[in-house]
């Protein structure tokens, strides 16, 4: 696996539980911008053994990228409701989940 790959991996690894990145924004952290397709292709490439919170990642428009209605699409929208995460619609909101949504609410615990 070479470093770019690694730090992608890395970065998705790092999603935290009840939060979701985008598949750009992680290319942004893994230090490629504007290679979110690199993200998505890794994601379908996943080293055997290795575990990742690939349901975290979403288009940038919080929509989850699966086949709306598909075994893979349910899966992901199931994983992130166990984890306190709002989909509706097969949409997640990310001024409210995601990563660098709202940071006053993330350092103070302000409201919205």
């Amino acid at each position: 696996m070479n470093e770019a790959h690694a730090r992608i991996y890395a970065a998705i690894a790092a999603i935290p539980r009840g939060r979701v990145a985008s598949y750009g924004a992680i290319a942004a952290r893994a230090g490629l911008p504007g290679r979110a397709r690199l993200v998505g292709k890794l994601l379908g490439e996943t080293p055997e053994g290795m575990i990742l919170p690939w349901y975290r990642v979403l288009r940038s428009s919080g929509q989850v990228a699966l086949p709306t209605g598909s075994r893979g699409f349910r899966e992901q929208c199931r994983l992130l409701r166990a984890e306190g995460v709002v989909v509706k619609n097969g949409r997640v909101p990310l001024a409210s989940f995601g990563m660098d949504a709202n940071l006053d609410r993330a350092l103070w615990g302000m409201p919205d």
